[in-house]
This record gives structure tokens, sequence and C-alpha cells, in this order.
């Protein structure tokens, strides 16, 4: 089966099936562009679950208590009375945390997962943490932890956003 395909902008290229790949694919995977392709793709899959299993902790303990945390009540109490955040913002805040890491885990809805996280870490390093500087507080020499993590949570997340979920993913088992 012959088909053409756009390039820059015009129809200049023909693509022809070979045996279930185009002739791009095969001369790709002999150059190594698909071999880098392929290492992309498990780069991402490591992001996306580092992510995860820094966010989704800090989600149970918001949500469920675990891990030392104080649960949805108590939560919800100390972001709405100490923290002053409006109650649907410290909702989205707990909930966002708890399902965006389960989304990021899984690798379903990914980018979504990833938008949510990465909209949490981006507020939580403007309105908390920016005023403690940039690095975190490893001996407590500063009044709270700077803003390094978050910056480098929100680049994740960013990543994320751009790239999906990665070979090991439920979105690319959905996509093929």
């Amino acid at each position: 089966m012959t088909r053409e395909s756009p390039i820059d902008g015009g129809w200049a290229a023909t693509v022809v099936r070979l045996g279930g790949a185009t002739r791009l694919e095969k001369e790709a995977r002999e150059t190594g562009a698909f071999a880098r392709s392929r290492a992309v793709k498990d780069a991402v899959s490591l992001l996306r679950l580092a992510l995860a299993a820094m966010i989704l902790p800090h989600g149970a303990q918001k949500l469920l208590g675990w891990f030392g945390g104080y649960g949805f009540k108590g939560t919800m109490g100390y972001f709405t009375g100490t923290a002053g955040l409006p109650a649907i913002i410290a909702f989205l805040v707990i909930i966002g945390e708890f399902f965006g890491g389960i989304m990021l885990l899984t690798g379903a809805g990914t980018r979504v997962g990833a938008l949510w996280v990465g909209v949490i870490m981006l507020s939580a390093m403007v309105t908390v943490h920016w005023q403690n500087g940039f690095f975190m507080n490893w001996f407590g020499a500063q009044k709270g932890e700077g803003i390094e993590f978050f910056l480098l949570a929100v680049g994740i997340a960013v990543a994320l956003m751009i790239s999906g979920g990665g070979k090991f993913s439920v979105d690319s088992l959905i996509a093929g």
C-alpha cells in the first residue's frame, strides 16, 4: 500500500508499506533513531513513576491518614483554618495529590494527572515555599523548605504533560 504524507506543509514524501513497517520506520531502526525513541519512552516511564512515588504517599497522608498523616478531616481543617485556603481549593489539593498520584502510577490519564500535580506543586512553591529561598532545609537552619524540590516536581510534571505516560502506561496500551 502506498500513501503520501505531508512534509513542510506539502506532499513531498511517499511512504511505502513493507511487511507491516513503512520504509521510513525501517530506516529509522537501522540508523538507531528507533532505539533512541524506545529509550526516551522508557525514560518517560521512569519520570512518571518517580513523580507518582513522591506524590501518592503525600496524597494518602492527606486523604486516608496513612504514613502519619491526618486524613481528610484533619487536613481539611488545617488547610481551611490555619492555612486559610478556600474549602474547594483544599479539597482539590487533597484529591489531586491522591488521585493524581494514582493516575501517574498507572499511566491512565497521565497528562491530566501531571497537570493536576504540577499545578499543586507550583502553587505550593509560589505561595508557601518561595519565601524560604531555593534550598531544602536539610539542617533546620531556615524557617521552612525552599523551592528546589517543587521546581523539580513541576519540571517532571511539565515533561509528562508534553510526552505522555511512556511505554509502560495504560495510556500507551489504549493508544496502541
